[in-house]
C-alpha cells in the first residue's frame, strides 16, 4: 500500500507531496513532448514567441515544466542574433523557503543585549487587574483578622478565649456556692 502511494507521487524523477501534483507533472511532460515534436529550433523568433506565451499564460507550474522553460531560455540566450534583454526571466510563483509545521523556539544568546519590546495594551490591563485582585485579597485578610466573629484565621483563639471565660465564670460560681454553704453551716 505504501509503495503504491509513493509510486503515485513520483513523476519524471521528482517526488511530490501529493498525487495531484504528480499527475500535473505527468500532464506537463506530455505537453513538453508535444511542443518538442512541433517546435522548429531553426527559427529562434518562433521559439521566443512560444516561450513568452508559455510564461504569460503560466502553462507550466511543476518542476518538470519549469525545467523545460529553462531549456528554452538557455537556447534563446545562446542565439547570436537575439538580444538577451528580450528573453524574459522565468518567474517563480511558489515560496522556496521551508516552513516547518511545528515551530521551534528560537535559541537566545545569553550574552547578547535584549531589546525591550513595547508591551501591548492588553498586557498593561492584565497587570492592573492582577494588582487590584492582590489588594482585594490583602483587604479580606485584614478584615478577617480584625473581626470579632470567629473565622478560619482566628477560630482557635476565639474558642480558647470562650472556654477560658466559661472556666472563670464556673470558678466564680463555685466560689459563691462554697461561701453560701459555709454561711449555712454556721447558721445551723
Amino acid at each position: 500500500m505504501a509503495d503504491e502511494t509513493h509510486a503515485s507521487r513520483n513523476a519524471e524523477g521528482f517526488f511530490f507531496l501529493n498525487a495531484e501534483d504528480a499527475g500535473m507533472a505527468a500532464k506537463e511532460k506530455k505537453q513538453v513532448e508535444y511542443l518538442e515534436a512541433h517546435l522548429d529550433y531553426r527559427q529562434p523568433q518562433q521559439v521566443l514567441t512560444l516561450y513568452e506565451r508559455l510564461l504569460r499564460e503560466r502553462v507550466f507550474r511543476t518542476p518538470v515544466g519549469v525545467i523545460y522553460l529553462k531549456h528554452l531560455q538557455d537556447f534563446l540566450l545562446g542565439q547570436p542574433g537575439l538580444d538577451p534583454a528580450k528573453v524574459p526571466m522565468i518567474p517563480v510563483y511558489t515560496p522556496c523557503t521551508y516552513v516547518p509545521q511545528k515551530r521551534e523556539r528560537p535559541v537566545r544568546d545569553a550574552a547578547g543585549p535584549r531589546e525591550e519590546k513595547p508591551r501591548p495594551a492588553g498586557m498593561r490591563l492584565s497587570v492592573i487587574l492582577n494588582v487590584l485582585l492582590l489588594a482585594a485579597v490583602i483587604a479580606m485578610f485584614v478584615v478577617a483578622l480584625s473581626s470579632s466573629q470567629p473565622n478560619i484565621l482566628n477560630y482557635r483563639s476565639a474558642i480558647l478565649n470562650e472556654y477560658a471565660s466559661w472556666q472563670q465564670e464556673l470558678s466564680e460560681r463555685e466560689q459563691a456556692v462554697r461561701e453560701k454553704e459555709r454561711e449555712l453551716k454556721m447558721i445551723e
